[in-house]
């Protein structure tokens, strides 16, 4: 899966053909775009990264972080849950 998405008007190539992945330019953007670190924003969204933290045992998590992704299963959602009531 793609960390990020550009549109270029042509593709830098070698001189045998191939794609130059070296030319190619660094992704621009937002950093929730770029799957950069974003920290929480509000009191809700800081009390839900607290709890992941807690559940996940991992140092930091982002608002736009995947659960799933950081190690979460089911049986740690229900806790997230039953933490959040």
């Amino acid at each position: 899966m793609p960390s990020a998405w550009m549109v270029l008007s042509q593709l830098p190539l070698t001189s045998n053909g191939k794609v130059d992945r070296r030319a190619l330019p660094a992704p621009q953007g937002r950093p929730e775009e770029l799957g950069e670190y974003v920290a929480p924003r509000s009191e809700l969204e800081k009390i839900l990264t607290e709890i992941w933290v807690q559940l996940l045992r991992i140092d930091q998590v982002g608002v736009q972080d995947d659960f799933f992704e950081l190690g979460g299963h089911s049986l740690l959602a229900t806790r997230v849950i039953t933490a959040c009531q």
